[in-house]
């Protein structure tokens, strides 16, 4: 879940329908919606956790384009809009920082700003709850805002605690070259090599 250009502490409750009545309306106007869905789907992934997934936008879309696809958000109200949209999908209400849900994934991403919507001191355990979730080999995907309170040294470290480095950064989700100073980031993380 995630909003570009929100940021800061999360909201007590979110309203799924009114979120992603947002997003039908962006659709509709010509805005691709499906940016991140793209980008991970250029990574060549059998499946995917959707960690933060709001009302499922991206989940929906990987699993249209043939990907084992599930969704976590620890918001009520998101995920009964997603179980509308996506009846086929699975969805988990829950909160990946401290859940396992036993399974490993080929990409986990956080799209829309969902480190941001995490209290700073839940940061690290966000990630460390990605991370349990990624198979070997796999790759950890995370767009958000920069300059909102969540560095993105910041973030590294916390990805480097958890095992993983960094393999790419972009500035945008179509994979324009990232640049020190921009307001914006694409991190993708991998199992650190241990050898």
């Amino acid at each position: 879940m995630g909003d570009p250009g929100a940021g800061g502490d999360p909201p007590t409750s979110w309203d799924g329908e009114r979120y992603q009545r947002r997003f039908d309306a962006l659709a509709r106007s010509g805005t691709d919606v499906h940016g991140e869905a793209e980008f991970v789907a250029r990574l060549g992934p059998g499946s995917v956790l959707d960690a933060g997934c709001g009302t499922g936008r991206v989940a929906r879309e990987l699993a249209r384009r043939g990907i084992a696809t599930v969704g976590i958000d620890w918001d009520g109200s998101m995920i009964t809009t997603a179980r509308r949209l996506g009846p086929e999908l699975e969805w988990v209400e829950d909160d990946v920082a401290r859940v396992d849900l036993g399974r490993r994934f080929d990409v986990v991403v956080m799209a829309g700003n969902v480190p941001l919507f995490t209290p700073d001191a839940e940061r690290a355990a966000l990630v460390a709850g990605c991370a349990r979730h990624l198979a070997p080999g796999g790759s950890l995907v995370a767009g958000f805002q920069l300059g909102r309170g969540y560095p993105l040294d910041r973030y590294h470290e916390h990805c480097l605690r958890a095992g993983l480095e960094v393999t790419d950064r972009y500035a945008t989700w179509s994979g324009r070259p990232f640049a020190p100073g921009g307001d914006y980031a694409v991190s993708v993380h991998a199992w650190a090599d241990r050898s």
